[in-house]
C-alpha cells in the first residue's frame, strides 16, 4: 500500500512538472503570434513601467516591452539548453554502449576522459568554453555539452555493463542475434527511464547554468534578451521596479521547478 501511494504520489508530481512546463513554452513559443512587440524597440518616454492594457508586463530600463522580452528569454535558454542535452545524450549513450559492451582500452580511455573533465567544476568549464568567444552562441553550446555527455555516459556504462553479462543477453548472442537487436531488446528498455530522468535534470542546470553566465556578463551579450542577462541589467532598478526586477528571476524559478518535477527529483 505503502509502495503503490508512492508511485502515484511521483506521477502526480510528474503530470504537475509537465503541465507548467507546456504552459511556460506555450507562452514563449506562442508569443508572437498573438502578441508581436519587437523585443529591441525603445521607449525612453515609459522606462520601468507597470503593466498596462500596452505593455502587459510592464517595461524594463530603456522601455522594452517585458512580455515580449520575457518569451524570447525563455525560447533561447530553452531551446539552447536543449539542444546542448540532445547533443550530449547522443554522444554520451553511444560512447556508454561501446565502452560498457566492450570495454577493453576503449572503456578505459573514455572512462580516464570523463576523469579528467570531472576534476573541473561543471560550471568553470563552461566559463573557460564561453571565454573563447564571449557572447557566442556556439561556445556556450559546446561548453554545456562537454559537461553533460560524462554524466549520460557513466549512467550509461554502468547498466550496459552489468546487462552485458546477463544471461538473456548472452543467449540472444549465441542464438546470432546482431547487436543492434541485443541493444533494441535488452538495452534500450533498461536505459530509456534513466536518459529521460537525466534529460529533465540535464536540461535545469543547463539553464541554471546560462542564466548564471548571464548574470555574471559572460554568456551572451545585449541586447539579447537572456534570463540571466535581464537580472544583471534590472538588478540596478530593484529598489524602484522589483516587480520588473522579479520577472526573469521568476521565470528562472518555474522553468528549473517544471523541470525538476518532470525529472522525479521532487517527490
Amino acid at each position: 500500500m505503502r509502495s503503490f501511494s508512492f508511485v502515484r504520489s511521483f506521477s502526480f508530481a510528474q503530470y504537475c512538472g509537465a503541465t507548467l512546463l507546456l504552459l511556460l513554452l506555450a507562452f514563449a513559443f506562442l508569443q508572437p503570434l498573438f502578441y508581436p512587440m519587437d523585443i529591441g524597440f525603445q521607449d525612453l518616454n515609459n522606462i520601468l513601467s507597470d503593466p498596462d492594457e500596452f505593455s502587459w508586463f510592464g517595461t524594463d530600463h530603456l522601455g522594452r516591452d517585458m512580455f515580449a522580452r520575457l518569451a524570447s528569454a525563455i525560447r533561447l535558454s530553452f531551446s539552447l539548453s536543449l539542444l546542448s542535452v540532445a547533443c550530449a545524450l547522443f554522444a554520451g549513450v553511444f560512447l556508454g554502449i561501446l565502452a560498457g559492451l566492450f570495454s577493453g582500452w576503449l572503456d578505459k580511455t573514455l572512462s580516464f576522459l570523463c576523469d579528467m573533465i570531472m576534476a573541473l567544476p561543471g560550471l568553470l568549464l563552461i566559463l573557460l568554453f564561453a571565454s573563447l568567444s564571449p557572447g557566442s552562441f556556439w561556445t556556450l553550446y559546446l561548453g554545456i555539452s562537454l559537461v553533460i555527455w560524462v554524466e549520460f555516459f557513466r549512467v550509461t556504462r554502468a547498466i550496459t555493463s552489468t546487462l552485458a553479462t546477463s544471461h538473456e543477453l548472452e543467449s540472444s548472442r549465441l542464438m546470432g542475434m546482431p547487436w543492434a537487436y541485443c541493444i533494441k531488446r535488452h538495452l534500450l528498455p533498461r536505459l530509456l527511464p534513466m536518459i529521460a530522468t537525466l534529460s529533465a535534470f540535464s536540461i535545469s542546470n543547463a539553464i541554471l547554468a546560462l542564466a548564471t553566465l548571464g548574470f555574471v556578463s559572460v554568456g551572451l551579450r545585449p541586447p539579447t534578451a537572456e534570463l540571466g542577462l535581464m537580472m544583471t541589467e534590472l538588478f540596478p532598478y530593484y529598489y524602484q521596479a522589483p516587480l520588473i526586477f522579479l520577472q526573469p528571476v521568476i521565470a528562472v524559478f518555474l522553468l528549473v521547478l517544471s523541470l525538476q518535477l518532470l525529472s522525479g527529483r521532487i517527490k
